[in-house]
């Protein structure tokens, strides 16, 4: 069975327990060069911050660092938390990567701060005090990238002048209302919301307003997969991710932790609900239940393409599971 739908690869730079973060960049590296090659369309990094097991904080250096590994897949954000950040720094940010490597550069921006409370507050110093509107911040960011007008006194060296695909990310109606205002192309996150999913992307499709970068609605659908030889081994695979959601209800997040036989005894009925709650769209099989998930995914959702993750305790359970993915695609 193949899918006419593109897949793309949604990375966080996991490190499972015994792993270093070196050892993360290596499977990060490793993984974009096989996604390459299997014709995956996208390799997207998350910025997230202070968070165990998740070295993606410094995100566009990440991005340079897979461009400069890979020839030929597109390589961007999934996404960068703008308010974290001055606009000016991520258009020159990106208006590097852009030159660097013309015309494989994504920026998708999010709203969120990718941490928790202390942490943004660090991160954001004078803007957690005043806070600025999201759309305001993208309006500030696609000034600096529009071609420099006479005696403009403050330019984005480089990224005046230069077009990058901007995608609007979220998880909420927020996100949706306001990629539909720009004429953008929206990126849900249905692997940890996926209550929200299919209000959120209907009320996107129905506000869409067409734009000079977009005559029609483009949705990409996050989603978690586990793929295996057998269902049998993807869901014993799957409780790494369990055991890693557990230890986040818990408060206490640590890096990826090893498969086990069974759940029975590690969680208490009201924590294996959440957990079940928070990846009742992800997707966990054999090649065929996978592609049959996948499927009715697309079809509930109307994804104009997916972009999986697949974080395994093993970096080659993970590769094996998007090799497995990558045989739905459909050939150009």
């Amino acid at each position: 069975m193949s899918l006419k739908t593109p897949f793309s690869v949604l990375d966080l730079a996991m490190y499972a327990e015994g792993k270093t973060i070196a050892d993360a960049f290596a499977a990060t590296r490793d993984l974009a060069q096989h996604a390459e090659k299997w014709g995956y369309s996208r390799y997207w990094l998350a910025e997230h911050h202070n968070l165990e097991g998740i070295a993606s904080s410094a995100t566009a250096v990440l991005i340079g660092f897979v461009a400069a590994h890979t020839q030929t897949i597109r390589v961007g954000s999934g996404g960068i938390m703008l308010p974290n950040h001055a606009p000016l720094m991520v258009a020159e940010q990106f208006g590097t990567l852009e030159t660097l490597y013309p015309g494989r550069i994504d920026l998708g921006l999010g709203r969120a701060p990718g941490t928790d409370q202390t942490t943004m507050r660090a991160l954001r110093k004078e803007a957690a005090a005043f806070p600025v509107d999201f759309a305001d911040l993208i309006e500030e960011l696609l000034f600096y990238f529009a071609p420099a007008q006479p005696g403009q006194r403050v330019k984005a060296i480089p990224g005046a002048g230069l077009e990058i695909p901007l995608w609007i990310l979220g998880s909420s109606h927020y996100s949706a209302r306001l990629a539909a205002a720009l004429g953008r192309p929206y990126a849900f996150a249905g692997h940890f919301a996926p209550q929200e999913m299919i209000p959120a992307i209907r009320l996107y499709q129905a506000e869409f307003r067409p734009s000079r970068y977009l005559k029609k609605p483009k949705v990409m659908v996050g989603v978690a997969a586990v793929a295996a030889d057998t269902d049998e081994r993807a869901h014993y695979l799957a409780t790494s991710l369990y055991r890693r959601l557990l230890s986040l209800i818990r408060g206490n997040l640590k890096p990826s932790p090893p498969p086990v036989e069974s759940m029975q005894g590690l969680w208490t009925p009201q924590e294996e609900q959440a957990v079940r709650q928070m990846t009742s769209t992800m997707v966990i099989g054999g090649p065929r239940k996978v592609a049959e998930g996948l499927q009715q995914l697309i079809a509930r959702t109307g994804a104009d393409e997916l972009i999986i993750t697949s974080d395994l305790y093993a970096h080659e359970d993970r590769l094996r599971s998007f090799e497995l993915l990558s045989q739905l695609i459909q050939p150009d």
